[in-house]
């Protein structure tokens, strides 16, 4: 290369860099505006919507554990949300997410601006249901007797049977 491709390309590398540094600054800011916005909500659905009654039934499937603790508390959120709007709600727990109704486990997930998992999975119990699937406690030495009261163990015909329910709306985290 000669000195004034050198220049040239140097050129382009430091704009790339300081284009970077700016979107990176930006992203920053709109991130503790978002952060700052959370913080300020409700720390509990059930403080943020007035009880609506509905005669729809709700089941959600989640697959997220603490392994993914985000889309977890969306799942949570969503269904304690729905029952105390007075839905009917019926929480499925696949895969790591199994753990989660294991006593104590959800009082360890602990995300940034997010409710207690702990309060919304007791949210669920009072109001709603929980059901853990049968092969996932299986493939993981979980039996009924490791769960929280109140939680049920079943298999694939009974969440089919509860989504093709009439009224029924599925959602899947």
């Amino acid at each position: 290369m000669t000195p004034a491709t050198n220049a040239t390309a140097a050129n382009a590398t430091t704009s790339r860099a300081a284009a970077t540094i700016v979107m990176l600054r930006q992203y920053r800011r709109s991130r503790r505006a978002h952060v700052d916005r959370v913080a300020n909500m409700p720390d509990h659905p059930a403080d943020a919507v007035p009880p609506a009654q509905t005669d729809r039934a709700l089941v959600i499937k989640s697959g997220a554990g603490l392994d993914d603790a985000e889309r977890c508390v969306q799942a949570f959120t969503v269904a304690a949300t729905a029952v105390t709007m007075g839905a009917s709600v019926s929480m499925w727990l696949m895969g790591e997410a199994v753990h989660l109704a294991v006593p104590g486990v959800a009082a360890t997930l602990d995300l940034p601006g997010a409710p207690s998992l702990a309060d919304l999975l007791e949210t669920v119990l009072t109001g709603g249901s929980l059901t853990v699937c049968t092969q996932c406690a299986a493939r993981r030495g979980l039996t009924p007797d490791d769960f929280v009261a109140g939680t049920r163990v079943a298999g694939a015909a009974t969440y089919v049977e509860e989504v093709l329910a009439e009224g029924a709306q599925a959602l899947i985290y």
